[in-house]
């Protein structure tokens, strides 16, 4: 199977397990929304939620993944499977005693660190002690899904990518079952819905196990990675990542920080429309940087200069193929989206009008942070974590004045465009540096499919716009009119935009139906 076809295979399944996450993420975004609504309660649990995640990021998928996944590569094709093995044991014993650590640790500061990201609950009585009770209920979860980056990593390099990627359903699972079953156990029922966060890391974990079996893959703890070589350049790698991944998450507290100063509510619409936005970034963008790093990891080992540039140059195109009609398809369906799925029960026409209005000011980055994760996924491949780290240096100071600058006369939704304004920042440093370091043949990659891409995705448009004006998506009703009515616009949408990057030769397209044509689900496990 030849490069391409293995990132295109790899992308499907992971996007084919992805989409089922993400209908689950869903669901659970409707039914929190519904019984939570957008204020005191949804506010305090997604800030609460915010800082676990970020050390989840931190500690697992960011820096370990990016540093564990090409030197686990290199052991495999250069020392053998015994050798792989061995390393890949050390490593998960190294990350349960650091992670043990980290879980105690922050739950005996969970005080301290909630009112640094959070000060500006303090003006709300009994804001700022719930977030914190919430946030030491659910900080054993970074330690649970730390240890499942690691074992996507080694799942992902022997080349099985459907079951890592469904398991973001299982904690979405969790989480529909915690508020709906287990908050009438509660005082305050949001502790049903921060118990389920637990039970679903849990089931991510123990999901991966089966699979490592049937590659032969028994974790046994082995103690002796101070002596390990390969563990030290683990680590040396993940030093700059860390940086560059704690760069990252302070953007992210910085705009919830920011938020904990506005009204109440503006955490919990910032929040919900990043949830949509991250529907098709978590489906394709992640699926596809996830399927490219140990590709192209492969490629810079095995020193194949052509097969690495030819692997970028596919992904960088795919990614500017698939999410330029998808920011569009974002900002047209937000209010029929939100209407149809979440109005109803706490949520009412205040937090449509709002968390429509937030997604619509997101979805623009949705090309920058996708570029942004390949760019930086090569720079990875390449055993070079350090110039990421500091072009996020500079997206921080750029996030955070713009942050600044925004909120006053934009409210929430300046916080929202300065993200997206920030991930641009992002993106074109990386690609400049990178074009820079490996040549010019980077902008081509990127320039080439617009040709066709833009026209399709305008067809689209006219398409999509007259379909859903066919209901009134003022009225809070949900009914069958107004579900048919965004289903044949969604429908309708992505098959004039096929049809039209057919017609205009876009290649990704016709590749990726050709292959989709070809392979069964199983493709990603060859």
């Amino acid at each position: 199977m030849s490069h391409r076809k293995k990132i295109s295979a790899a992308t499907l399944v992971m996007a084919a397990a992805t989409f089922l996450s993400r209908i689950g993420g869903l669901v659970r975004d409707i039914v929190v929304a519904r019984i939570f609504g957008a204020g005191f309660v949804s506010d305090s649990f997604f800030m609460a939620f915010t800082i676990p995640n970020l050390l989840r990021r931190f500690f697992g998928e960011g820096a370990l993944t990016a540093a564990f996944v090409p030197v686990y590569t290199e052991i495999s094709s250069t020392c053998g499977e015994e050798d792989a093995r061995r390393l890949a044991n050390r490593c998960v014993t190294l990350l349960t005693l650091v992670m043990t650590l980290v879980v105690i640790v922050g739950i005996a500061l969970s005080p301290w660190i909630v009112r640094g990201v959070g000060y500006g609950f303090g003006d709300v009585a009994g804001k700022l002690e719930l977030t914190t009770r919430l946030t030491e209920w659910m900080f054993p979860y970074v330690g649970l899904v730390s240890l499942l980056a690691l074992l996507t990593g080694i799942l992902n390099v022997k080349g099985h990518f459907f079951l890592p990627s469904l398991s973001p359903l299982l904690l979405n699972v969790g989480m529909i079952l915690g508020a709906l079953l287990l908050g009438r156990f509660f005082a305050q029922p949001i502790y049903g819905l921060a118990t389920g966060v637990l039970l679903g890391g849990i089931a991510q974990l123990l999901l991966q196990y089966p699979v490592l079996l049937r590659y032969r893959i028994r974790l046994r703890p082995d103690f002796s990675f101070a002596g390990d070589a390969a563990v030290r350049r683990i680590a040396r790698l993940m030093l700059p990542g860390l940086a560059g991944v704690a760069i990252y998450q302070i953007n992210v507290i910085v705009t919830r920080l920011l938020a904990s100063f506005l009204p109440q509510g503006s955490v919990s619409y910032l929040y919900y429309g990043q949830r949509l936005f991250e529907f098709p970034q978590g489906i394709f963008i992640v699926s596809l940087a996830q399927a490219v790093l140990p590709l192209m990891s492969r490629h810079a080992a095995d020193g194949d200069d052509e097969a690495f540039k030819d692997s970028l140059q596919f992904a960088f195109a795919l990614m500017v193929v698939f999410t330029l009609p998808a920011i569009l398809g974002l900002m047209i369906s937000a209010r029929p989206i939100y209407n149809l799925f979440f109005m109803g029960g706490e949520f009412g026409p205040r937090a449509l009008d709002a968390t429509s209005m937030a997604l619509i000011y997101y979805a623009p980055g949705l090309l920058f942070v996708g570029l942004s994760r390949v760019a930086a996924q090569t720079f990875y491949a390449l055993k070079d974590t350090r110039t990421p780290v500091l072009v996020s240096f500079g997206t921080l100071i750029v996030n955070a004045g713009l942050g600044l600058l925004l909120m006053g006369p934009l409210q929430y939704l300046g916080l929202a465009l300065a993200l997206t304004l920030a991930s641009a920042f992002n993106a074109l440093c990386l690609i400049v540096l990178l074009r820079r370091r490996i040549g010019p043949y980077v902008l081509n990659s990127l320039i080439r499919p617009l040709r066709g891409v833009v026209p399709a995705t305008l067809g689209m448009v006219l398409v999509v716009i007259p379909l859903l004006g066919l209901s009134d998506w003022s009225q809070p009703e949900v009914t069958l009119k107004k579900a048919g009515c965004l289903l044949l616009a969604v429908l309708s949408g992505g098959l004039v935009f096929l049809f039209l990057c057919h017609l205009f030769k876009v290649d990704e397209v016709t590749r990726g139906w050709q292959l989709l044509r070809r392979k069964s689900a199983g493709a990603g496990s060859e």
